[in-house]
């Protein structure tokens, strides 16, 4: 696109009489509702009476003008449009509107109208139908090409001329036999006879058939009557197996009612059932957990300790050599015991089970084994336990204890 361009085209316009004023900043921008106005219009300079649709609403409606526009100028006026240039309604558009735009300023300019001396309002007024034009043309070269089949077919019977003129001739000269035509005369009679003869016996034979056919009507109506009779009889009748039939029906109603329930309620069972295994796998797993604490806090609580009670070894191994090996485990018993009643007093939780403290020694130290006894199921089970050093196996028992009150609510078997 050039400046030029723009300027030509807007120049062409007016003085081809286009009645809207066009800048030349119209095509800066995509103005496609511009390029289809102007296009419309130049088609219409062509041949008035042409039908374009002017809707341009839509994407396949635009598709639409662009193609009949181009097939227009293409055949009527011989001119190539590029469609995509025209779909882009831009500056490229403007080089294939000057196409058709220069060919009919051109034929302005020919009838001597010079466009500087012709103001707005005598342009608008300004006519330049080719409609007529065309038609003519068109006439013309359908009676050029009916002229040269008729020229050729006339220079072939020209040629065929020297024979038949002889024939004729002959012909010509030749007498007239009145019995001869006389013969022909009664041939054709004959034939004419034995054609009309063969009319009428097809006439009689349609008569026959048509006879024929409504016999056969009728006896199809009598026995579609039949039928319906037949079949009225078996609908009015009741089946001897239909009481049999309903029976069965009603059993069957009842056993898929009953399937129905056992299903539902096998469903329901099924769901508690995984509600329940999975509220046991809950609890295991929280018990897990528990223990997993447990020991971790007893591991702590021993390091603790062992670093707290480096200093106290040299006196608590001189009160174990003066006491009793018995004086020191009825004493451990006696505290464990005080614990254990003190817990319970202190966790009302425990009911009637009784958390025990079971204690042997290794030979790395004390194994201490931590039970939950209920009464009323008699049964017991191992909830923990833990090595420790024998000098801090008394010092932890209270403080297991209470780690072993939060377990009272699981149950082992």
């Amino acid at each position: 696109m050039s400046f030029r361009d723009l300027r030509n085209f807007t120049e062409m316009m007016r003085a081809l009489g286009y009645p809207r004023l066009i800048s030349m900043e119209n095509f800066h921008a995509p103005n496609f509702m511009l390029v289809a106005e102007v296009l419309l219009w130049l088609v219409k300079r062509y041949e008035p009476q042409t039908d374009i649709p002017p809707d341009v609403e839509t994407e396949q409606d635009r598709v639409f003008f662009i193609k009949a526009v181009a097939q227009f100028m293409a055949t009527k006026a011989h001119i190539k449009l590029n469609t995509k240039k025209l779909y882009q309604a831009d500056g490229y558009a403007v080089k294939e509107l000057l196409k058709v735009t220069s060919v009919l300023y051109g034929a302005m300019n020919t009838k001597g109208v010079e466009r500087a001396d012709v103001s707005e309002e005598d342009s608008s007024k300004f006519k330049f139908d080719l409609g007529s034009k065309i038609a003519d043309l068109k006439a013309a070269r359908q009676l050029a090409s009916e002229i040269t089949s008729k020229g050729a077919s006339l220079y072939d019977l020209l040629g065929k001329e020297v024979e038949l003129r002889e024939a004729r001739t002959e012909s010509i000269a030749r007498p007239l036999e009145i019995n001869e035509a006389e013969k022909m005369m009664k041939i054709a009679i004959d034939c004419v006879l034995e054609q009309v003869q063969k009319t009428k016996d097809m006439l009689n034979n349609v008569a026959l058939d048509e006879a024929n056919l409504e016999a056969k009507i009728e006896k199809r109506k009598l026995e579609l009557e039949r039928s319906q009779k037949r079949l009225q009889t078996l609908q009015s009748v009741r089946p001897a197996f239909m009481d049999e039939y309903e029976k069965i029906e009603e059993q069957l109603q009842k056993q898929y009612s009953s399937y129905l329930e056992k299903f539902r309620n096998l469903t329901y069972l099924e769901q508690l059932l995984d509600d329940h295994r999975r509220t046991e796998q809950e609890m295991f797993e929280e018990a897990a957990n528990m223990l997993r604490l447990m020991q971790n806090r007893l591991k702590e609580e021993e390091q603790h300790l062992l670093k707290s009670g480096n200093n106290d070894d040299s006196d608590a191994d001189i009160q174990e050599d003066e006491g009793s090996d018995s004086e020191v485990e009825e004493g451990q018993i006696m505290k464990q015991r005080m614990a254990t009643e003190a817990l319970v007093q202190a966790n009302p939780a425990l009911g009637s089970q009784e958390v025990l403290l079971y204690k042997e020694r290794t030979g790395t130290g004390v194994r201490m084994n931590v039970w939950k006894d209920g009464h009323q199921t008699g049964r017991c089970c191992l909830v923990g336990f833990v090595t420790l050093q024998p000098a801090l196996s008394t010092q932890l028992e209270a403080s297991l204890l209470l780690d072993v009150a939060y377990c009272n609510k699981f149950t082992c078997h």
